[in-house]
């Protein structure tokens, strides 16, 4: 979530509180509760909504939002929750709480998310990474996941009139559309998130928790049946076998107009109509495909968790913010002004107005999130899955290649 151009100007590299875009220090006997929010999450206009709507009706408390910047966030957080005084409530990107909470410094919600916020309807790829060993500690606040985008013209000259419904379905689609010049889909070589989905589907996992110890799980039969897929759907397009979605960059790629399929979120749109705005009355989009009809495939849940750390000077009033921007008006008004998905299942209807984040909901039902280790990150720091996926493309053992890779994911999480 971070491709997006909003929020006032930064004065300083590091952050700014938002007393630039017209948000005053709190008067005498007044609460300030400090919000870090991060860059591109939330538009400045619906900041400045919401902090109006919730002064008004919280007499003697003043929000002070700051926005922070994705690169970097991790140390200046952690030390931000060592220290004292810091930020009263944070938002983290929902893969991220793992390694926060691993520090012992977070607030447990977990009274608040089942008596308040209604946890039981929370999207599991939001709900799940913010849980910790049986505790809560971050309240999910919004959720994107990718989705399939596709040119209706070659769909239609391919004499396809609907999107399929099944994995199998998706790939006999997919075979007649990879003809006469065209690409059946255009899908990167390490484009490992969207693995990460078919795995689960399969009932496969990218690692597996035994008693407190990590191990990597690339090598089950359900993962590598989630590979297998890949590979075939990889098959039926150009996408370079040893490089990501960003090499190059694939919405580009697409904008030429003679791709019939791209997995990728809806904010992909944009960067397609900036390129080649003639595909603008040209886009359709579709949940990505699940084994069985009526049931999409499991997708990788990206977004964001809200957290309260244990020193915050007003804990009290940052759980009353908490309640508030997780609340089923502000998620409402969220949703519809950033095309996000709403943190709950039964809140999807209000995108239904709005075709791409309406079929990005209907993924996120069966949402998830990568391993809930705080060592999770080392791992996508230098991704073992990445060159994985390369070497089967590439005709090399399958089964060989992910115990490989399995034995550097156990590696780094066990560190």
């Amino acid at each position: 979530m971070k491709n997006r151009h909003l929020v006032c100007p930064l004065a300083a590299a590091t952050a700014l509180a938002l007393s630039g875009c017209g948000m005053l220090p709190g008067g005498e006997g007044t609460k300030t509760v400090n919000i870090w929010l991060m860059r591109d999450s939330a538009s400045e206009d619906f900041v400045e909504r919401f902090k109006k709507a919730y002064e008004e009706e919280h007499d003697g408390v003043e929000l002070r939002f700051t926005i922070q910047d994705w690169t970097g966030i991790g140390k200046k957080v952690t030390e931000a929750l060592e220290g004292p005084g810091g930020p009263d409530v944070i938002e983290v990107g929902n893969t991220q709480v793992a390694q926060y909470a691993d520090t012992e410094k977070l607030f447990d919600l977990t009274l608040e998310s089942v008596r308040d916020l209604g946890s039981e309807d929370w999207l599991p790829g939001l709900a799940e990474p913010g849980s910790i060993s049986g505790s809560q500690y971050g309240i999910p606040w919004y959720a994107a996941n990718r989705i399939v985008i596709y040119n209706k013209d070659l769909f239609r000259d391919a004499g396809i009139d609907k999107p399929p419904a099944t994995r199998a379905q998706w790939l006999a689609d997919t075979e007649k559309l990879n003809k006469n010049g065209s690409q059946g889909i255009y899908l990167a070589g390490q484009d490992w998130y969207t693995l990460s989905g078919f795995i689960w589907d399969e009932g496969g996992e990218l690692a597996v928790d035994k008693g407190g110890e990590w191990t990597g799980a690339l090598d089950s039969p359900a993962a590598q049946r989630g590979m297998a897929f890949y590979k075939d759907l990889q098959s039926l397009g150009s996408g370079p076998k040893n490089a990501d979605e960003q090499n190059p960059p694939q919405a580009d790629v697409f904008a030429k107009g003679d791709v019939a399929q791209l997995i990728a979120t809806p904010s992909a749109v944009a960067a397609i109509l900036k390129t080649n705005p003639e595909l603008e009355d040209k886009l359709g989009y579709f949940p990505i495909p699940g084994k069985k009809a009526g049931q999409p495939c499991a997708v990788f849940t990206g977004g964001s968790d809200l957290i309260i750390p244990e020193n915050a000077p007003q804990r009290g009033a940052a759980l009353d913010v908490v309640k508030a921007m997780a609340s089923e008006k502000w998620q409402t008004e969220l949703a519809r002004a950033m095309g996000y998905v709403p943190n709950k299942k039964s809140l999807a209807s209000v995108v239904a107005g709005q075709e791409a984040t309406a079929v990005m909901a209907q993924g996120a039902a069966r949402g998830r999130a990568t391993p809930n280790s705080p060592q999770w990150a080392d791992v996508e720091g230098d991704n073992p899955i990445k060159p994985y996926m390369t070497a089967v493309l590439q005709g090399e053992d399958p089964l060989k290649a992910a115990r490989k890779a399995s034995e550097a994911i156990t590696e780094t999480l066990a560190e």
